[in-house]
């Protein structure tokens, strides 16, 4: 692996792992704010969170 491709997966990995963040802040943000719907909150929020993962694990492959 050459210094940019290096530099390119870490920039993958931070982004993923901000996009994940504000994913999951924002949820906390959701329920705090109506308890009654934190089932499908958790749910939305597993499923875009997996999704970030998944393209991330993908992009890391093609650095």
């Amino acid at each position: 692996m050459t210094i940019p491709n290096i530099i390119g997966a870490g920039l993958i990995v931070i982004g993923a792992g901000l996009g994940i963040g504000k994913i999951g802040s924002s949820a906390m943000d959701a329920i705090a704010r109506q308890p009654e719907a934190s089932g499908k909150i958790q749910t939305a929020m597993l499923i875009a969170a997996a999704l970030i993962e998944g393209i991330g694990f993908a992009a890391l492959f093609a650095a």
